[in-house]
């Protein structure tokens, strides 16, 4: 017996010493750069102004510009206890430079130990940890200091800046040991070699990115703008103007030049400058960078200047005078809480040659802009007139003004789904952009039991002449969002939604047929035209590189990049692969998705999976930056997976229109299926840890899914709607959303839809962890959407965190508030789909 409690004991002590080596992490290379030889300065006196004297000590703070790490070539190994070993130099002193990188595979905090006989200074992501200063003369002796790395290792540079003599007794040595708290005895460390890293929240908000392009009238020069936001939120915005002849970049400058553009028939840039409560507008030739004044003492408002150059239009504002006594606002319309709702726009025209302002429209109602035809006689304007009796409960009416006679003539009147047009080249027509029910509903593609879905734009020409109107994309599923007539070729160019894409088409009204082009990005963000000249210019993102901005050759098609600033950052990051998955799903449609796998996938292991979608008519588009950027969740090693269930613009008129009246009817089966399908086709996906994600329709979405299912281990609605009642009449533009949401239905006369899909009135069937997010200052959404869940989770004894963002709208822009919020949501799946707590209680610690 006693032999057998010895034996347990020795075993119980070897487990020990096991779990303890376990812990302890050591790299097994080294990387070394010097000697980098140094000299004492001439000693002039004894003693400094401090009345200090000269030491070794002060050579150790000798400033040194870290190498990059490529540059540490010599590659070191551990003896038998860990140290790395150098030769001292032959003569004087010198530094010697260690560099090594560090990651953690989750949420921890370790403790980071470099042991030496030598002096030397510990630094981390550029930044000095910790000095050692004493010498010591043996490495049974060697002292040791130590910092702690805390959060996420992601990848951390690791630099040791270590003094060496000649003078000294032993070679110079360095251990490095990386030991996790005790606490946090699942977190692994690993030392690697290279600068890549996994992309977090940071390197979504920083960075310089492209963020538009225009082309000058001829073709020849390219206007590129460039914001660069620097680390703690603060941007700088400049400008490029490239010449395509010359093959250069002939301006490069910060943008203190506000509203800067390109002139309509000349290769000349203009911008306006405010003097007080004036405005100027100034031109500048970008090749001789000449300035002149065109125009003087206007309003502060938008300029837009005439095709022929030898006017400008704007338009002033007046405000209805509505009085109450004082601490009262009496609402004099639905939409009374907006600031700009009392507002009413008048249109002018400015003569820089004589001087003249000329008010082109008068009266109570408010007119638009649409386009000023080439030859600048005619001008399109618009006015809207709210009407409550029916959805949309506003009307728009279109007028021709002809500006030599100022004769109006009334395109349209009373037109309750066109939303604006500009004229062709040669004046005949006009191209309108509209909902499905436009003019009649000329342009429904959709079945008989159907409501379109008013948010599927679509394009219309109209015969100025018999005001016929043809419904040119009846039959073309991608759903329009910018087109332009061009008059270079007379092709209609269009911008549309196709699926996850934004791409580019062009169609011939002569032909009637419509051409892809071949562009080089999965989202076209803007594309512009050269009026006189077969070219154009595009930026474009992907679902795996930023913003970049390229010259189109029209004839040829061929693109030309001219600016990807964001790539240098792009290639130190370490980003998983993205794949296309679809499947077909039990009404008979194929549901497009796809899915993000972390970096350095290992496909034999199972790995959580957190699902998102919008559901909410648009896409989730192939962006590589967004509100959720999807990569960040892949690098915390969760398998991520989106989808485009029904509802969705960009692939059809009858498949939009199911999002009409539905609040998640079928929609909501389809992404479940999809989830069941998509797991059951991955052998990675942990089908136990299943988390989803959405914001605004989205997060009702998230709510409403829960309702339904437990297939989710965890939950975030960020301003989710949960009572579609009061989200109906309490958001600013709830009743107009809800226009098209649900068309003709409200909570008089279809009362089953407004509760039975209300996840609110349903939250007893939820037992999923849900976490609500929601801004304070939300308009959109009020955040009472959010209070009236967690108020029935928390009476009901469900699982549900509530996180409010102080003084933030529908999207949270705030520098610091957004990470804040973005890392409550990691920390919130860690803990429910990694079993993980330690970084939501970091954050929000137990009282």
């Amino acid at each position: 017996m006693k032999n057998k409690q010895l034996l347990f004991l020795l075993a119980a002590f070897l487990l020990t010493i096991n779990l303890h080596s376990q812990n302890l992490f050591k790299p097994e290379k080294l990387f070394n750069f010097g000697p980098i030889p140094l000299h004492k300065p001439v000693i002039l006196d004894s003693l400094n102004l401090n009345n200090t004297p000269f030491s070794d000590e002060m050579l150790l703070s000798y400033s040194v510009t870290f190498p990059d790490h490529t540059r540490f070539t010599t590659i070191l190994t551990p003896d038998s206890s860990g140290f790395f070993h150098l030769n001292k130099p032959e003569e004087g002193n010198a530094f010697q430079l260690f560099s090594i990188f560090v990651n953690g595979d989750r949420y921890g905090r370790g403790k980071l130990t470099v042991t030496s006989p030598n002096p030397l200074e510990l630094w981390v992501d550029d930044v000095k940890r910790a000095t050692k200063t004493q010498l010591n003369d043996s490495l049974h002796h060697s002292g040791s200091v130590d910092t702690y790395l805390n959060g996420f290792a992601n990848n951390h540079r690791v630099i040791i800046k270590m003094l060496v003599s000649a003078d000294n007794k032993i070679n110079p040595a360095v251990k490095i040991e990386l030991k996790p708290e005790e606490a946090d005895s699942l977190l692994n460390y690993s030392f690697s070699n290279t600068n890549k890293r996994r992309i977090n929240i940071k390197d979504i908000l920083e960075g310089k990115r492209v963020s538009n392009t225009s082309i000058s009238p001829s073709g020849r020069f390219v206007l590129i703008g460039l914001r660069e936001t620097l680390p703690g939120g603060k941007s700088v915005d400049f400008i490029e103007v490239y010449d395509t002849k010359q093959k250069q970049t002939i301006i490069s400058e910060i943008a203190n030049r506000q509203s800067l553009r390109w002139m309509p028939e000349s290769d000349i840039l203009y911008y306006v400058d405010d003097i007080n409560d004036k405005r100027n507008v100034y031109t500048l030739n970008p090749i001789t960078k000449e300035t002149n004044i065109l125009a003087e003492g206007l309003p502060k408002e938008s300029i837009y200047i005439a095709p022929d150059e030898k006017s400008l239009f704007f338009s002033t504002k007046e405000t209805i005078s509505a009085s109450s006594p004082a601490g009262l606002k009496r609402l004099i319309g639905i939409n009374d809480r907006q600031s700009s709702y009392r507002d009413r726009r008048f249109l002018y025209r400015h003569f820089p040659d004589n001087g003249l302002t000329q008010q082109i429209t008068f009266g109570k109602q408010s007119a638009s802009l649409n386009d000023i035809s080439l030859d600048s006689r005619y001008l399109l304007f618009s006015t809207t007139e709210e009407d409550l009796s029916e959805r949309p409960f506003q009307k728009t009416s279109l007028y021709m003004l002809d500006m030599v006679t100022m004769v109006v003539d009334t395109i349209w009147q009373n037109e309750t789904y066109a939303y604006s047009a500009q004229f062709s080249p040669d004046g005949k027509y006009i191209l309108i952009q509209g909902a499905p029910e436009a003019f009649g509903g000329i342009g429904l593609n959709i079945n008989p039991d159907q409501i379109a879905n008013s948010y599927d734009t679509q394009s219309f020409i109209m015969d100025l002449k018999t005001k016929e109107v043809d419904p040119v994309t009846k039959n073309f599923d991608p759903t329009i969002t910018v087109q332009t007539w061009s008059p270079q070729d007379n092709f209609i160019y269009y911008r549309v939604e196709e699926g996850d894409r934004v791409n580019m088409y062009r169609y011939s009204y002569r032909n009637k047929k419509f051409e892809k082009l071949p562009l080089k990005e999965d989202v076209i963000q803007s594309f512009n035209l050269a009026k006189n000249g077969a070219w154009a210019t595009y930026t474009g993102v992907s679902v795996s590189n930023s913003s970049r901005s390229y010259l189109l050759n029209l004839k040829n098609m061929e693109s030309t990049l001219l600016s990807d600033p964001y790539a240098e950052k792009l290639s130190s990051l370490n980003l998983g692969e993205v794949k296309d998955w679809n499947f077909e799903s039990s009404f008979g449609d194929e549901i497009e998705g796809r899915y993000y796998l972390p970096p350095n996938f290992d496909p034999t292991k199972k790995y959580p999976l957190i699902v998102y979608y919008y559901a909410g008519t648009s896409p989730t588009s192939r962006i590589f930056e967004s509100t959720y950027p999807l990569h960040v969740y892949a690098a915390q090693d969760y398998v991520v997976y989106t989808l485009q269930p029904s509802g969705t613009t960009g692939y059809g008129q009858e498949f939009s229109a199911r999002h009409v009246n539905a609040w998640g009817d079928q929609t909501a089966e389809e992404i479940i299926e999809g989830v069941k399908k998509f797991v059951a086709s991955h052998s990675f996906v942990d089908s136990t840890k299943i988390g989803n994600i959405g914001a605004s329709y989205g997060g009702f979405m998230t709510q409403y899914l829960i309702t339904k299912t437990d297939l989710f281990t965890a939950s975030v609605s960020h301003a989710g709607i949960s009572n579609i009642t009061s989200y109906w009449g309490e958001g600013y533009w709830g009743y107009s959303y809800s226009a098209g949401a649900s068309a003709g239905s409200f909570p008089w006369n279809n009362p089953e839809l407004y509760v039975k899909q209300s996840p609110l009135f349903y939250a007893d069937k939820i037992n999923t962890p849900l976490l609500l997010l929601h801004g304070t200052a939300d308009t959109n959404v009020p955040i009472g959407e959010s209070i009236q869940m967690y108020n029935a989770l928390k009476l009901l004894n469900k699982p549900v965190e509530f996180i409010q963002v102080i003084g933030e709208n529908h999207a949270i822009y705030d520098y610091d508030k957004r990470i804040a919020w973005n890392n409550a949501i990691y920390a919130w799946f860690a803990k429910w789909l990694k079993e993980d707590s330690r970084w939501w209680d970091s954050m929000y610690p137990v009282e």
